[in-house]
């Protein structure tokens, strides 16, 4: 999604080295693109996270008891708290940054990135340009549909129509921890017309008729980030058509049966960035914790540990309850996260392999907050492999692939040119924003190869058909492989690196 400034690397380290950039997946910093995210079931009163207890403990006479327990067992116990509190916030980061696009596409009707609510989809069929600044890193292969789905009072079906033969897309299903759990799409499923469950961890159900496939979450409120594949301007039409064909209902009116009890309402905590990054992170995990229940088994003890600061599923969180000693312990394992995940970002050079099913992943929390920094709701690596380059547009340079080591992509690949720092689309006259397998006019080598030129100037009428205009200036080039090979998701094949042009001198 959107490359975060704080760990960005240095251009010349970067074009020396051909580094993946950060957050080279798609938009997260946006303003009427809404970013995504993913909740569900829970039949219970729920609260807002930073909702203070009814009655509070009476502070006003202090205590006349004396205090048997010695210093250093008091600072063994804050110092505990502070690295209780260093894993937890690394825990929850990935969830609060999910939040974040929940909350703006579920919970404010006046926000940009609304998109109705929970159970509706929000469709977009546009061809960004250069005056889009809406959405950082923009990617015009795949205009986006989001929808939020609550699972608390019964399972979701997902209708989606028969697609051409031809044409990519992907539903990505996202749960609250920001685990992809399920995908329905050309790759995983195929292009057929199909009906498929979503269900929470509360359903029990056998599957229903009519249904192809069953896909679980282990949380109850959840996320669709889909993507369907637009082959230019003259495309769009098609494009929305597909979109309108997919459909959202519950089971029990999938069913024509009668519907379960709603689900009490839920009432949303304000998303507050400077809260949600301070020792207030607590009530705000608290408040989502309730749409995780039951605890993944792996997490027991980790919960058991947790709750020694005071978290827990629908746990209030008033920091002033709290002694001055055990607050400032919590804020130094703010400190300490924030520190961890920043020395991690600096190590993390691929945008690969950081996302993925909780199966592929495993407990790696400090690998889930990177991911979330450097590109909230990325695909799993089978549905699509990231790269890219820093260079500098004045100086002409290109990308060469031998016929051997072409894109090993089953669907299509391209590299999209943005513009730095902004990170918006450049102005050209050519009105060439990308490049790829799908671009008219594209020519390849005579051996069979392929090489394409980055620059801000052309390189030749023989040559502009595989010219990708650049700025005279800072640019980054981001490459997308579409149902990459397993040689890729494996690592054994990679971009080629961004060379100089050779110049002849007589």
């Amino acid at each position: 999604m959107a490359i975060d400034q704080r760990s960005q690397l240095s251009l010349r380290a970067a074009i020396t080295q051909g580094l993946i950039l950060p957050r080279p997946i798609e938009p997260i910093s946006m303003r009427p693109m809404p970013c995504g995210s993913s909740l569900l079931l829970m039949s219970v009163l729920l609260l807002p996270a930073c909702q203070r207890p009814e009655s509070q403990p009476n502070r006003a006479e202090p205590s006349t008891a004396p205090d048997t327990r010695s210093a250093s067992a008091n600072e063994q116990d804050d110092a505990e708290a502070r690295a209780i509190a260093k894993d937890a916030y690394i825990y929850a980061f990935a969830m609060l940054e999910n939040y974040n696009t929940l909350y703006k596409q579920v919970a404010s009707p006046d926000a940009p990135e609304y998109v109705g609510g929970f159970g509706k989809f929000r469709h977009y069929a546009q061809l960004y340009t250069p005056d889009n600044h809406d959405v950082v890193t923009p990617n015009n292969d795949t205009p986006y549909s989001w929808a939020w789905l609550d699972l608390r009072a019964e399972p979701w079906v997902v209708t989606v129509p028969k697609v051409p033969e031809g044409r990519y897309y992907v539903q990505q299903w996202v749960d609250l921890f920001t685990y992809n759990f399920a995908y329905i799409g050309s790759r995983a499923t195929g292009n057929g017309a199909a009906s498929y469950l979503i269900a929470g961890p509360g359903w029990k159900g056998d599957t229903p008729a009519g249904i192809k496939q069953v896909f679980p979450s282990e949380t109850s409120l959840v996320l669709t980030l889909t993507r369907t594949a637009l082959n230019g301007p003259d495309d769009i039409g098609n494009v929305k058509k597909i979109q309108e064909g997919m459909k959202l209902q519950p089971l029990s009116s999938y069913l024509k049966t009668q519907a379960p009890p709603a689900a009490p309402e839920i009432q949303f905590p304000a998303y507050d960035a400077d809260k949600v990054h301070s020792h207030d992170f607590i009530g705000y995990l608290n408040f989502l914790l309730q749409f995780t229940q039951p605890t993944n088994p792996s997490e027991a003890g980790l919960m058991e540990r947790f709750a020694k600061i005071g978290i827990g599923p629908g746990r209030p969180f008033d920091a002033t309850s709290l002694s001055q000693a055990r607050l400032a312990a919590i804020d130094a394992g703010v400190a300490d996260a924030k520190a961890a995940m920043a020395d991690k970002a600096k190590a993390t050079l691929s945008s690969n392999g950081l996302f993925g099913s909780r199966a592929v992943l495993k407990d790696d929390y400090l690998t889930r907050s990177i991911a979330a920094e450097k590109g909230l709701y990325g695909n799993s690596i089978e549905e699509a492999w990231y790269g890219g380059y820093v260079g500098d547009g004045n100086t002409p340079s290109m990308i060469h692939f031998s016929k051997d080591a072409l894109p090993p992509a089953k669907f299509f690949w391209s590299v999209t040119l943005y513009t730095l720092p902004d990170r918006f689309l450049y102005a050209n006259e050519l009105k060439r924003y990308s490049i790829g397998d799908r671009t008219p006019g594209l020519k390849y080598d005579p051996d069979g190869g392929l090489t394409l030129y980055i620059g801000h100037v052309s390189p030749g009428k023989e040559k502009e058909s595989n010219w990708l205009p650049a700025p005279a200036g800072p640019y980054s080039a981001v490459g997308r492989v579409y149902g990459p090979s397993q040689a890729a998701i494996e690592g054994k094949w990679n971009l080629p690196p961004l060379q100089p042009v050779q110049t002849h001198t007589p």
